[in-house]
């Protein structure tokens, strides 16, 4: 019998457009902070806090994380700043929690999801991802190393003006 593990799959929230500096360094805007805050709440409040984050080094997704405010390990990577589905895939190869959180970018996010869960959720945004976009999906296996596309069940799916609105 396979244990359980699940993958929360963050889009960074929203990010400020008005800055200058390169990419990489881009901030959250007003309105992506109050997002990631929600986010935060939602995770608590569902019981999916993770135990291991892994994390894009941009600043966006780091101020991302931050306003969270969750306490587990934190792996910043590299290869999670735009990275494609097979970078964010070979990342989760590597994690070691049961509940791990990835946060980063899109387009690859939004592709890495499609491919990972057998099936779409049926919320209207999972095409396009939004901005703090957040996948829980389930995986029926004992280690990360043996995850491949296709074999997670949907759990979850949630965009931060949900939360907001609500």
């Amino acid at each position: 019998m396979s244990g359980v593990r699940r993958l929360l799959l963050m889009r960074h929230a929203k990010s400020d457009w008005s800055f200058e500096e390169p990419d990489h360094d881009r901030p959250l805007n007003a309105r992506g902070r109050r997002s990631a805050d929600a986010l935060g709440a939602w995770l608590r409040d569902s019981g999916m806090l993770p135990d291991q984050v892994l994390c894009s080094t941009s600043r966006r997704t780091r101020e991302t994380l931050e306003r969270l405010d969750i306490d587990a390990p934190v792996r910043f990577e590299d290869r999670l700043y735009h990275a494609a589905p097979e970078a964010v895939l070979d990342a989760l190869r590597g994690a070691e929690g049961s509940r791990v959180l990835i946060i980063g970018h899109n387009p690859g996010f939004q592709e890495t999801a499609a491919r990972l869960v057998r099936a779409a959720p049926t919320h209207p945004r999972f095409g396009d991802y939004p901005t703090g976009a957040t996948l829980v999906a389930r995986f029926a296996l004992d280690d990360w190393r043996d995850a491949v596309w296709g074999m997670a069940d949907p759990e979850d799916f949630v965009i931060p003006r949900e939360l907001l609105d609500a």
